[in-house]
């Protein structure tokens, strides 16, 4: 008898996604169906706008200009959608304990080494410190209030200074009070950072600072919330 493999999960296919997307991003923005109409509405009339100006003026003329013009709608609709759907991820997980490490582990790119784990991390007031590597250093980003979040800033540096000596370190604090990096710009800050460390320091700092930390395996999250959720589902 031949044994089958365990059966594989279908993907949901990009209308599906598309759908998920769109009410998604609708939850927070609901005026977003309106929007979207407008925007297939404008690139008709500008297709219909230029048949009409285009000589020789004829009905086909003018039909193919009109469906150009949707083609363009649509584009322009979709790439509406996208954006408007990760501002309503930042939103969703602003203030979520734990949001920093999704954005830092899923978001960063290739030149930079982060994990979605808290490197340190207060079990009772749920504030976190995250540690990024990269071109730009080693950046130390602290989920949760200033005051108490010191003492894990400053171990995790003491750390990172033992073993990469020289090697830039940026603190960032996650908030929107003044000098903090609100959630939605925490991303493009670190990537901003000026590049001081190439490929093969980069690497090294990786190694070292793996071997003298020790991950912190759990994030207390309240109850009910969870940050992955809140990321927006992207039509493939």
């Amino acid at each position: 008898m031949s044994s089958r493999g365990p059966a594989t999960e279908k993907r949901p296919g990009f209308f599906s996604q598309l759908r998920s997307l769109f009410t998604f991003t609708k939850a927070e923005f609901g005026w977003l169906p309106w929007v979207l109409i407008a925007v297939l509405v404008v690139g008709i009339g500008i297709g219909v706008l230029v048949g009409f100006l285009i000589p020789p003026v004829a009905v086909w003329s003018i039909i193919l200009w009109g469906v150009t013009g949707l083609m363009f709608g649509l584009l322009g609709a979709m790439i509406l959608l996208t954006r408007l759907s990760t501002r309503a991820m930042y939103i969703k997980l602003d203030g979520v304990p734990g949001a920093a490490g999704h954005v830092l582990s899923t978001s960063l790119g290739r030149n930079w080494v982060a994990s979605d784990m808290p490197v340190g991390v207060n079990p009772k007031s749920q504030d976190a410190v995250y540690r990024v590597i990269g071109r730009g250093g080693v950046v130390v980003v602290g989920e949760g209030a200033r005051g108490r979040l010191t003492r894990l800033i400053n171990d995790e540096k003491m750390k990172v200074q033992r073993v990469a000596s020289g090697v830039p370190i940026t603190v960032l604090y996650i908030g929107h009070g003044e000098g903090d990096v609100p959630i939605s710009k925490l991303s493009a800050t670190i990537k901003a950072l000026p590049k001081k460390v190439d490929r093969t320091t980069m690497a090294a700092v990786v190694k070292r600072v793996d071997s003298v930390s020790q991950s912190v395996t759990s994030l207390p999250i309240p109850k009910g919330i969870d940050p992955l959720r809140a990321r927006a589902p992207r039509p493939r």
